[in-house]
């Protein structure tokens, strides 16, 4: 088990990437003092997905409301709070800004160090957050090197973390995201959004085994691919419609919902554990790190966790999904391998995780 050997601090992050307004202090790093999080998925939830206009302007009306509540939480005022930390991309132009702007208006007026945090760094850093002062189970940081699994509605990546702040991206979707492909079987399915939930609970019941969808496996490589898996459903679902008699279009439907749900979930879940597994062995990474909104999914969790020889780290389902707890996380480490970000950054919409400097 590594231990903190840094210095201490307090980190305000203030999280805007999608449609989530989040803000949360943070101590050391690992103790989280307060995390708000304003969810939109419901506001969303009507138009299939994301709309990106309704989201950015919903973060307008929550911001000031929510980083003001995180710091009532954690019984501290601003001037207790040792540096900002925003998310500064990748993610939904509009959304990034306000969340960005807020926080540098906050370094403006205080004085206090602002850092611009990469979202998929902050969902690594998810894996060092300890809730047991929320009464969570006491959780040991990370052993370097690990290897971590970054699965979410955007993004799906290997990643080889050496060190503090120093990763190597191995591969990543060469298509679908797998919380993309969740979503568009979700819709496909009638299940709605967010899919990640919905097929879950579709999959309660079901029989993984009863249709045999592929796995893109990709070999000799570190790449996902789950465009294939998501075109194959589409397919079933209508050669079943068609035996029911149906119109291939039909939402009136008695498919096997439970069936299809289970074995598309197992298909994905399937083919990330197993490359996840083999990355580690190739690199001999001590543990393993599982993160982001798909990280929530009960099966993966399970299944990575099982006949797994080392640790896995898996975060609380409520560090899974968006939220300003990971983002002051990684901002502490930042801060205290003295990064500091300029007050006229821009938000980074495509950033990728490789441009990140490294620690010192």
């Amino acid at each position: 088990m590594t231990e903190n050997t840094f210095p201490p601090a307090r980190i305000l992050g203030v999280e805007s990437s999608c449609d989530e307004t989040a803000a949360a202090v943070v101590e050391n790093g690992r103790t989280v003092l307060s995390n708000v999080v304003a969810s939109q998925a419901e506001m969303h939830a009507k138009y299939g997905g994301v709309f990106p206009e309704v989201a950015s302007r919903q973060h307008i009306r929550t911001v000031y409301t929510v980083v003001e509540e995180a710091l009532a939480q954690a019984h501290l005022s601003l001037g207790d709070i040792d540096a900002i930390a925003a998310t500064q991309g990748p993610g939904l132009p509009g959304s990034l800004v306000v969340g960005l702007n807020m926080a540098k208006g906050l370094a403006l007026g205080s004085g206090k160090p602002l850092i611009g945090v990469h979202h998929l760094e902050g969902h690594l850093y998810s894996g060092w957050i300890d809730d047991s002062a929320n009464g969570g189970e006491p959780k040991p940081e990370p052993t370097f090197p690990l290897i971590a699994l970054l699965v979410s509605g955007g993004h799906t990546e290997l990643v080889l973390i050496k060190d503090h702040l120093t990763y190597e991206r191995l591969g990543g979707t060469l298509d679908d995201a797998a919380g993309e492909a969740f979503d568009k079987v979700a819709r496909m399915l009638g299940l709605g959004y967010p899919g990640g939930p919905k097929i879950q609970q579709a999959a309660v019941g079901g029989n993984p085994a009863a249709f045999k969808f592929p796995r893109a496996w990709l070999e000799d490589t570190w790449n996902f691919s789950f465009s294939g898996l998501k075109t194959s459903v589409l397919h079933q679902i209508r050669k079943l419609r068609e035996e029911l008699g149906e119109g291939p279009e039909d939402e009136t439907v008695t498919l096997p919902v439970a069936d299809l749900s289970a074995s598309f979930q197992m298909a994905v879940v399937d083919v990330l554990v197993t490359k996840a597994r083999y990355a580690a062995q190739e690199f001999k990474a001590k543990e393993l790190l599982i993160a982001g909104g798909v990280s929530a999914n009960k099966l993966l969790r399970e299944m990575i966790s099982k006949d797994t020889n080392g640790v896995v780290h898996i975060p609380p389902i409520h560090y899974c999904t968006d939220n300003a707890a990971m983002i002051a996380a990684a901002g502490y480490y930042r801060f205290v391998h003295g990064h500091k970000t300029e007050l006229d950054i821009d938000a980074l919409p495509t950033w990728p995780l490789d441009e990140l400097p490294a620690s010192p």
